[in-house]
């Protein structure tokens, strides 16, 4: 999966934007107050993918 479509993905699910860092963004939900961290890779690994699909 593309970087910009996990973005997306997560976004509709309600996360926003909170942190730029050097190697990845944190987006967080403030309704769940969940926090996951966007690696800097055009290519996201499926485990990740993963990941954001149940938070």
């Amino acid at each position: 999966m593309k970087r910009r479509d996990l973005i997306k993905r997560l976004e509709t699910l309600g996360c926003v934007l909170v942190q730029h860092g050097a190697a990845h963004d944190w987006y967080t939900n403030p309704e769940t107050k969940q926090s996951q961290p966007v690696p800097r890779h055009n290519e996201i690994n499926e485990n990740l993918q993963n990941r954001s699909s149940r938070n």
